[in-house]
């Protein structure tokens, strides 16, 4: 039986890496971003809530924990998104 050859890479099939998104945001990129923020939002005020319900103190701490993660990922989310809109309302300003 002869032994198959190991496929060498195509370099025309592979992309390239890429360390930082493109600065390009679309419509639909921007609604996802809306969403995800919504989302983190509502989980952080569900967390403070039941965070406030709690007894046990170790698992309120995990719960005030949750919602700083929910929180700071809501803020990274705004900050990217206002970076955006800066980024283009700059552009705009440059093209009149």
């Amino acid at each position: 039986m002869p032994q198959q050859q190991p496929q060498q890479p195509n370099p025309q099939n592979q992309q390239g890496y890429m360390p930082q998104p493109p600065r390009v945001m679309t419509g639909k990129d921007q609604l996802y971003l809306t969403d995800m923020m919504s989302w983190n939002l509502v989980a952080a005020k569900k967390c403070n809530f039941f965070a406030k319900q709690c007894q046990d103190q170790e698992v309120k701490a995990a719960i005030q924990q949750a919602a700083q993660m929910h929180t700071r990922h809501y803020d990274q989310l705004l900050q990217h998104l206002q970076s955006h809109l800066n980024d283009q309302a700059q552009n705009q300003n440059m093209m009149q």
